[in-house]
């Protein structure tokens, strides 16, 4: 519930200023839920007036208001000074005020039609915040030079479909602290000078940003949003945190960000009960309220309020340069029964559980960002089978770029917790994905929600009598992640196996790699980063099923699967088999479909992963002897709990001219 405030008996003064930034046409197209970029209409906008006084034009949609004003430090907090006027009756208020600027806060008091009813409310579309726990908003200018002019010109090509992705998910305020400044954590200018450059080390094409938006608990990780155009004023300002996706942008490195349309916080500042009506929620608690996680439901049939959020994406893909948005909890809003018993939701109009009006704003989201900035990637987490999630709109899908596969996501774990003796009878949770890896476009992630909430870190989920198997389980998985058709995602601290689970307000443990087994899970997901950008078939037909053959997924006794991963290029495929258990296995043979010298191009178990050091020499020669419906075959030995990759080499290359890729190949004895 809001909070109550009684408005003072103080004298009111209307102050009707000089100027406005809203024209006839832009309040229709707002009350028509078709206005796209209100950011550069509603909030706080430094302007001039019509004197040519210098001052900010406020504007805000408060329908059911009988009166709004103005408080901030500007005029002592007092509510009786600064009164707005409504427009027309689009339900928005606005004045100008002249000789207020930048770093002006303020709030609105709003008194309702309703009861008596007031409160004060922090603006809707501020640009910054006070840093939590103040709530006030603060006037913001968004002006900043931009030097990724060759990023933005590019990143179509670097986001595509046929590109490498590999997404290092980051939480900004536990990635790295300052010890010397008793565990201080790094502002957005202080992790310009070291994230980029450790995303290059690593060879990760894209990070994604936990939720930057302002909101008002640490502990929600971002998720329980308040400021929808604001990122959060814990670590700068709005102009480093550009600087911030500036650098990685010059570096290289395409900058996703997490989105929460799905549901709002109740803080009695911000959304909720804003004009003493539920006026971005639903007034019934069985549409209105999340009882996952105590928070309120947008009103996704309101017209202003799909205004309100489809403005909030595209100021991000416009104002701060983002590459793409990951949508989260998508299934939440799919469906009005989610997380709900019987009795606690209702039915749409044709008495179905699917949420009609929340499909129509998610089509209208993804076509209004493709439309608006082409090159971009919108991202779901959407955790059912619903159909056509990461498929246009004009077929019937919900018009995403891509799908989280939290289904392999799933499998893959339980495999990996499994003992190796146990694992035969468990081979389909390697191998169902294929029967529906092709029905959406699809990232294959390892997130924040593995390592967290009692679930534990991903080294200590791995299955394993000691450290050894152990860190040689955890590099199966991430070898397994990088072969499978699908881009990649990992938490941070996976690639240097974090042991302890993440904590928010903790700095991840970067002393580990001051011990081996902590560096090799570091040098192995770097060379799983190289050779996935340097080799097209591990990549380009990530969406197709041409790029994907089954040599063997049938050999459960021996718990190994293998398969061919092929580029546009089908002369260079790569050869991926993966053992399952901690027995060596020399003389494994398997089909291939052209002759020649085969490269051992990874080899998770080398020794500088802190492997064994079992592998093929660096290579094989392809035998004529038919295996696997194959007219030649390769005579390998696989390395406990490893994977190997082989590619054919080139026609000049011979056994003796082609030695073990350093750091990627095992090489070694077998």
């Amino acid at each position: 519930m809001a909070h109550l405030i009684a408005a003072p008996p103080a004298p009111k003064k209307l102050f009707s200023g000089g100027s406005t930034l809203l024209s006839d046409k832009d309040l229709h197209y707002f009350n028509e839920g078709t206005h796209f970029q209100l950011y550069n209409k509603l909030g706080a906008h430094v302007t001039q007036g019509q004197d040519g006084a210098r001052g900010v034009h406020f504007a805000v949609w408060a329908p059911n208001a009988q009166e709004v004003s103005l408080i901030g430090d500007f005029n002592g907090w007092n509510r009786g000074l600064h009164r707005l006027r409504p427009s027309g009756a689009s339900g928005i208020w606005e004045t100008f005020l002249p000789g207020v600027g930048p770093g002006a806060k303020y709030k609105y008091f709003i008194q309702s039609r309703q009861c008596g009813h007031s409160s004060e409310k922090a603006d809707p579309f501020a640009f910054y915040a006070e840093v939590p726990p103040k709530s006030a908003s603060v006037v913001w200018d968004l002006s900043h030079e931009w030097g990724d002019a060759e990023w933005m010109a590019q990143r179509a090509a670097r986001n595509g479909l046929g590109a490498p992705v590999s997404i290092y998910e980051v939480h900004l305020a536990s990635w790295m602290n300052m010890p010397e400044e008793e565990g201080r954590c790094l502002t957005y200018r202080e992790l310009a000078l070291k994230l980029p450059e450790y995303m290059t080390r690593m060879g990760f094409t894209h990070v994604e940003f936990l939720p930057v938006m302002e909101h008002p608990f640490g502990g929600s990780w971002g998720y329980q949003t308040l400021g929808y155009f604001a990122p959060t004023s814990r670590y700068g300002t709005p102009q480093d945190f550009m600087h911030l996706i500036d650098e990685l942008h010059r570096h290289g490195i395409g900058v996703f960000l997490d989105w929460v349309p799905s549901h709002f916080v109740t803080d009695a500042h911000g959304l909720g009960y804003f004009d003493g009506t539920h006026l971005y929620e639903h007034r019934d608690r069985r549409e209105g309220f999340h009882p996952d996680w105590s928070s309120y439901i947008f009103n996704y049939g309101r017209h202003e309020v799909r205004s309100f959020l489809i403005s909030s994406a595209l100021f991000w893909l416009d104002k701060y340069h983002a590459d793409g948005l990951r949508v989260d909890a998508v299934a939440s809003m799919l469906y009005r029964d989610y997380s709900r018993k019987e009795g606690e939701w209702i039915p749409n109009k044709h008495g179905g559980r699917e949420n009609l009006e929340a499909i129509h704003f998610i089509r209208g989201l993804n076509e209004a960002a493709y439309q608006s900035h082409p090159g971009i990637q919108m991202i779901a987490e959407e955790s059912t089978s619903w159909g056509g999630v990461s498929r246009p709109t004009c077929v019937g899908g919900l018009g995403f770029g891509y799908k989280w596969d939290m289904g392999w996501m799933h499998d893959t774990l339980e495999y990996m917790k499994k003992d190796g003796v146990h694992r035969k009878y468990h081979q389909d949770q390697l191998t169902f994905r294929m029967l529906y890896a092709w029905h959406e476009n699809f990232i294959l992630p390892l997130s924040h929600d593995e390592v967290t909430h009692g679930k534990r870190s991903l080294i200590t989920q791995m299955a394993g009598h000691d450290d050894w198997q152990k860190f040689a389980n955890l590099r199966l998985l991430f070898a397994n992640q990088w072969a499978q058709p699908g881009k990649k995602l990992l938490f941070m601290g996976g690639e240097f196996a974090q042991r302890d689970e993440w904590r928010y307000d903790h700095s991840l443990d970067w002393h580990l790699l001051q011990w081996e087994p902590h560096r090799g899970a570091q040098r192995l997901i770097a060379d799983l980063n190289r050779l996935y950008r340097e080799t097209p078939a591990l990549h380009e037909l990530d969406a197709d099923h041409s790029g994907f053959e089954w040599i063997d997924c049938s050999d459960y006794a021996a718990s190994v699967i293998s398969f061919l991963r092929y580029g546009r290029d089908r002369s260079r495929p790569v050869l991926v088999a993966i053992n399952g258990t901690a027995v060596p296995r020399p003389g494994y043979r398997l089909g291939v479909p052209q002759k020649g010298f085969w490269r051992e191009i990874f080899n998770s178990d080398a020794r500088e992963y802190w492997g064994s050091g079992m592998g093929n020499l660096g290579g094989i020669e392809a035998e004529a002897r038919p295996s696997h419906d194959r007219p030649y075959s390769l005579d390998l030995t696989l390395p406990p709990l490893a994977a190997v990759f082989l590619t054919p080499a080139p026609l000049e290359d011979s056994i003796a001219s082609v030695p073990p890729a350093a750091g990627l190949s095992a090489g070694g004895d077998t």
